[in-house]
């Protein structure tokens, strides 16, 4: 069985995304002590930043999708508020498996722990940003 999903508010999720990925790294932001806690040169990435931008819209999209998925389910099964539901489903999913993971892989690859809570909270407030907005946009429910 397939939830049933907005995909107008999955949509607008991912976008919500990369908005506050945008604010969250910008140098006046995080930005500046991101780059020196991850060592990354500003001035001169590495990599290919368009590849990166399409990387993230695409896993932007597969979490939006799963969060929107995740909130009807957890709806469906403890009833209630589906705007909260969407939230403690967010919060849940971010603790138990984004926060758990990376404390784990960055404690194993020696990254600072000031890093690692840069990071994991830019995700917290990813993924509670698309919980609004799919929680306040649901999908058509029985």
């Amino acid at each position: 069985m397939v939830p049933e999903i907005n995909y107008w508010a999955v949509l607008l999720a991912t976008a919500s995304s990369m908005l506050v990925g945008s604010i969250w790294y910008a140098r006046g932001v995080f930005g500046t002590r991101w780059s020196k806690l991850a060592n990354v040169d500003l001035d001169n990435p590495s990599g290919n930043p368009v590849l990166a931008i399409i990387t993230t819209v695409i896993v932007s999209f597969i979490t939006a999708w799963v969060l929107a998925g995740a909130a009807v389910i957890a709806w469906h099964f403890y009833g209630g508020s589906y705007f909260w539901g969407a939230i403690v489903t967010a919060v849940t999913l971010w603790a138990g498996f984004t926060a758990a993971r990376f404390i784990t892989h960055d404690a194993f690859e020696g990254r600072s722990t000031k890093l690692t809570t840069l990071n994991i909270a830019h995700e917290l407030v990813t993924v509670v940003v698309m919980a609004l907005i799919i929680g306040v946009w649901p999908p058509a429910l029985g």
